[in-house]
């Protein structure tokens, strides 16, 4: 980036501390309703509980804030790219959310899509893109390099639920006979299910309780004030033994 493309994303540091939210608000409706596909890999429910565009307004508002410096962000960004390999996010779709993030500060903001500051944010996208890409496709490639270790998404088995005083834990098992990766208690999976009435599936990041050789465990409460995507919801009351969900492979919380 030249400075002064650093000076003008900075420059939106005042506009993004008071309209963060209302811009990645717009630019994830924008993004899925211009590709549904997206709606199975964004969670519809943190979508339309505000938790998500939140989320993002705060990293975008971080990373124009140290512009000069990402590797400051160097924490944030680990925990980021953990959360895209947790979601199976792939290098290509970057080039799909950095166009919805580009017309979407330019439409929010009323400022001329061929203007300097959009081709400012294009680079600054561009720089980030590439750091993530690069440390996804290092953790990607290293769960596969693992006994039992996989990438994306594997096909697991419910093997038991029963009751705790912390809530239902859900078992699960691998439906192949490959080996599985050997996870430690607080790690975390994701688990993909069938929304009901709607054809799309919905992902949700859980925290393993215990596993064991085959097997992984997972605590499930139910979830007040949520949408139908509500995945904990959708486990504890249209989920059986014997049914099956995708999971991704465990990684740590730190």
């Amino acid at each position: 980036m030249t400075p002064q493309q650093i000076e003008l994303v900075k420059s939106t540091v005042p506009v993004l501390k008071e309209h963060g939210v209302a811009l990645t608000s717009y630019f994830y409706k924008r993004m899925l309703n211009n590709n549904p596909e997206l709606k199975n890999i964004f969670n519809l429910d943190s979508q339309e509980s505000g938790r998500q565009p939140r989320a993002l307004a705060g990293a975008v508002l971080a990373y124009a804030e140290h512009i000069e410096n990402p590797t400051v962000l160097a924490k944030a960004i680990e925990h980021i790219a953990k959360k895209h390999v947790s979601l199976d996010i792939q290098a290509d779709q970057y080039s799909i959310v950095g166009e919805n993030l580009l017309h979407s500060i330019s439409e929010v903001l009323d400022v001329p899509f061929e203007s300097d500051l959009i081709a400012a944010w294009e680079q600054a996208y561009l720089q980030l893109a590439e750091i993530l890409i690069n440390v996804e496709k290092q953790k990607y490639e290293a769960l596969s390099a693992q006994v039992g270790g996989w990438a994306g998404w594997r096909e697991f088995e419910i093997a038991a639920i029963e009751s705790t005083d912390a809530g239902q834990r859900f078992t699960v098992k691998p439906t192949d006979t490959e080996a599985l990766l050997a996870a430690n208690t607080g790690e975390f999976i994701s688990v993909k299910v069938k929304v009901p009435t709607h054809d799309l599936h919905q992902p949700h990041q859980f925290t393993l309780s215990d596993s064991a050789e085959q097997q992984y465990q997972f605590v499930v409460k139910p979830e007040e004030n949520h949408t139908e995507y509500s995945v904990p919801n959708i486990l504890l009351n249209h989920y059986n033994v014997g049914d099956r969900v995708t999971v991704s492979a465990p990684l740590p919380t730190r």
